[in-house]
């Protein structure tokens, strides 16, 4: 996604306007621009100054924020800081001189006597002209209301601007045809005449529309910049310099002159500079800065750092693997700052209304002027509720009622270790009904380690690991592994081993001191030494526990049972929980047999085991599980990433492959599933948060614009000054953003406010039944599963060469001709 810079943008109405211009533009396919930001995100082949121009056409300025993750530089905190509030801040002092001198004439003197010099005395013309000059002032302060607003209208885009341009310039224009009447009146000699037309001054309501939109300008800004703060503290992580070993002297370089393979050091209070691994020394290092986790991590030589963590205690000496925007902290920036440039499907509803808006409202402020006029008003008092109903009307609320509630979320989440992708998976992670739960590295650590020692009579603990150590030492099974850690770990020693073999049936022989020292399961035992009916009873009940009983024999005699097992993570129990009281459905699958599976499954308290899943067969059963809802899947391996891209929600462990954290909507930072339902958890309060924003957006027009237009004036005698409708639209906004920034006090990881959703009821698939002849083999039957299951409609094909059947499973329904053509092109007759 190619990032810009769009200028001059006020409202929602302005978002539309540049979209729909820049969609136009041959080799666009997608285009999403942030009121928020001033950003806009296009995805296509068109060019940069293709884009530009379509931009400018619109009434807008555009230029490009810089190549793909630009963003993320050092500077890139700087890019983001608030300039807009001090220049509203000081425009708004200034208008508030002119205001408040203006309402000292207009009002403290003719309605409470507050005194004037005698020149003013009985000379209307006078007060009129001050007045006059006081108001000229505020506007040409405020000029950039006019500017744009007019430019709008004469591109046939009209935004709120326009709005707040078009009542501020209808008062002015009509005090001044006041004034004019009065100096002819004064003229004239008729006093009374002339002091009768002060009445017909709005000179004070044109000012105070003016400032109070500015005063709503300057709190939205400063709220809106409270939004991005932490994108901002992310940004403002990044290490400014590095201290390279070049030659064996230390040098202190720029961050940005760091290449991959150089060597650098880091001494304990000083921050990683860039991505790299551990040569030399060990040190705890603090990784709050991505992970959200506040305990120190150890690491030792050969272990990889991060980029903006902090090294705490040791010395350490690394060579650079990741710099620049490749480093881990960048790549979180980037995600971040996109997601925020991407658009919520909610939004369209905001986006279709915003477009029509603006000019719907000023045919409602003209009809309103007209029905006054012909009820027998005058035509002030008709012009005053026609300004009324301009100066309330907000689309701005409208257009930032779902942007800055999708920023603050996802800043949120990035602070806690939760990275969502894009706004699209921020909305929708809070709307699943199943969660599937790949279990190695998910549920469980995805490191076996030694649960049980069983050592057989006559030996000891240490005797059964030490010479257990002395076989597996050879082997780099993970099994293996875990035996070996376990014996280091007591301090064990391995003696030396010869004749050293790998055979079928799970097992591993060896000679040591001239006698045959065995290993493996239950079965390869039996087939060296009879084994009681006490112990194969022992090693079934480890079985059941998910645990993996390895057998181990010296000379045919039994030296006991290790029993290993790849261990459950501490919180994946209490994650599930969580999971299954939030009303959803938790899946755990997995390639182990059922037997273990189920074990596993029991200890984290899922609702379905699925056991025997091959990696290929991953996705089949997101399809089969979507029909209960919408589908999350969480993994962190290569072979989980189909299934990461097939699921409504992909959701990757951090510390997994990169193609699956490539394939996935939501990445964990941290290896904790009890980040899942904090994700869900964020996601439905970022949705309430903005179905509050809209409710309040529409309902505040829904009400203000008739109670500006005087429709409840015969009824309850309400009338809206054009001066209160202009401090309610400048609020409006303001509350918008605000109640957004409410998401910065959520507890992500707090059950309290947990809502229980109603199960889905699964829905009944379609199927149809194909019968094909000429299928011969089971190669036959691959290709034609794979051609229909290419098809959008097809969930799952089930193809059989033997019985010359394909049985489909549709999520829509499709033509018997496309379901035959794709059969036909592979070579392949469809008989019915």
């Amino acid at each position: 996604m190619k990032q810009f810079e769009v200028n001059g943008m006020s409202c929602a109405a302005c978002v539309a306007r540049v979209e729909k211009a820049v969609s136009k533009v041959e080799g666009v396919s997608s285009c999403t621009v942030s009121l928020l930001t001033h950003s806009m995100g296009v995805e296509g082949t068109a060019s940069d100054q293709a884009i530009i121009a379509a931009v400018e056409s619109a009434g807008y300025a555009a230029s490009v924020k810089g190549s793909a993750g630009g963003t993320a530089s050092p500077s890139g905190a700087d890019a983001l800081a608030d300039r807009e509030t001090p220049a509203l801040r000081r425009r708004l002092l200034a208008s508030l001189g002119f205001l408040l001198a203006l309402m000292y004439v207009s009002m403290g003197h003719a309605m409470w006597g507050w005194p004037l010099p005698a020149f003013f005395d009985h000379n209307p013309v006078a007060i009129g002209i001050v007045q006059l000059l006081l108001c000229t002032a505020v506007m040409v302060i405020n000029q950039r209301f006019f500017s744009s607003g007019f430019r709008s209208l004469w591109n046939k885009a009209p935004n709120m601007d326009t709005l707040v341009a078009l009542g501020s310039a209808a008062s002015f224009l009509y005090s001044t045809y006041a004034l004019f009447a009065m100096s002819g009146a004064q003229a004239a000699g008729d006093l009374a005449g002339a002091m009768h037309c002060m009445h017909d001054f709005y000179f004070e309501s044109a000012a105070m529309i003016l400032t109070l939109i500015t005063v709503g300008k300057m709190l939205e800004a400063h709220s809106k910049g409270k939004t991005t703060d932490a994108l901002k503290s992310l940004m403002r992580l990044a290490p400014k310099t590095a201290m390279l070993l070049v030659n064996g002297v230390e040098t202190i370089v720029g961050i940005e002159q760091v290449q991959q393979g150089d060597e650098f050091v880091v001494r304990p209070g000083e921050s990683i500079p860039v991505d790299g691994v551990v040569l030399h020394g060990s040190s705890a290092v603090n990784e709050a800065a991505l992970t959200g986790e506040s305990i120190p991590v150890d690491k030792v030589e050969g272990d990889s750092v991060s980029a903006a963590t902090l090294n705490q205690s040791g010395f350490l000496r690394c060579r650079a693997t990741r710099v620049g925007q490749d480093t881990t902290l960048s790549q979180i920036i980037k995600m971040v700052s996109d997601a925020a440039a991407t658009k919520a499907p909610i939004a369209k509803v905001a986006d279709k209304v915003s477009g029509v808006f603006v000019p719907v409202v000023m045919a409602i402020a003209l009809l309103t002027c007209i029905i006054w006029l012909l009820s027998g008003q005058t035509f002030g008092f008709a012009l005053s509720r026609g300004i009324s109903v301009l100066v309330i009307s907000c689309p701005c609320a409208l257009g930032l009622a779902t942007p800055v509630a999708i920023m603050v979320g996802n800043g949120k989440g990035a602070k806690n270790g939760i990275l969502f992708k894009n706004a699209v998976s921020l909305e929708e992670a809070g709307k699943v009904r199943v969660v599937a739960l790949d279990k190695t590295g998910t549920i469980t650590s995805g490191k076996p380690v030694v649960t049980d020692l069983l050592p057989a009579n006559g030996y000891g603990e240490n005797e059964l690991l030490a010479l257990a150590y002395a076989l597996e030492d050879k082997s780099e099974h993970p099994l293996a592994r875990a035996i070996v850690a376990q014996a280091q770990a007591r301090n064990l020693c391995a003696e030396e081993v010869t004749d050293f073999q790998i055979l079928p049936g799970n097992g591993l022989t060896a000679a040591l001191n001239g006698q045959m020292l065995c290993g493996g399961s239950m079965n390869f035992a039996m087939q060296h030494s009879a084994v009681a009916a006490d112990v194969q009873k022992r090693a079934g009940e480890l079985a059941a526990q998910g645990k993996t009983p390895l057998f181990f024999l010296l000379d045919g005699k039994l030296l006991g049972i290790i029993a290993v097992a790849d261990t459950i993570k501490e919180d994946s129990p209490e994650a599930v929980r969580q999971l299954r009281e939030m009303g959803i459905h938790v899946v755990m699958l997995t390639g182990d047999n059922q037997r273990t599976a189920n074990a596993v499954g029991k200890q984290a308290g899922v609702d379905e085991v699925i056991a025997g899943v091959l990696p290929d067969e991953k996705e089949a059963v997101i399809r089969r599980l979507k029909r209960r809802g919408k589908v999350a899947m969480v993994g962190d391996g290569i072979n989980d990433a189909p299934a990461l891209t097939r699921a409504d929600i992909g959701i990757a462990i951090g510390v997994g492959a990169d193609i699956a954290i490539d394939a996935a909507d939501v990445v964990l930072m941290n290896s904790r599933l009890s980040d899942v339902p904090a994700a869900i958890r964020l996601s439905r309060a970022t949705l309430k948060n903005i179905h509050e924003n809209l409710f309040w957006a529409f309902i505040y027009n829904i009400i203000g614009i008739p109670l500006a237009a005087g429709a409840f004036i015969s009824l309850f005698g309400w009338q809206l000054n054009p001066m209160f409708g202009a401090a309610a639209m400048s609020l409006s906004s303001f509350c918008v953003v605000s109640n957004a920034l409410r998401l910065n006090l959520f507890d992500l990881h707090s059950t309290k406010k947990d809502r229980k959703i109603k199960p889905a009821k699964e829905t009944k698939p379609m199927e149809k039944t194909m019968k094909i002849k000429g299928m011969m083999c089971q190669h036959c039957s691959g290709r034609v599963k794979k051609a229909l299951e290419a098809l959008p409609e097809v969930d799952e094909a089930m193809v059989s060469h033997e019985n010359g059947t394909a049985i489909l499973t549709l999520n829509a329904p499709v033509s018997d001709d496309v379901l035959r053509k794709a059969v036909e092109d592979q070579g392949y007759e469809v008989v019915g």
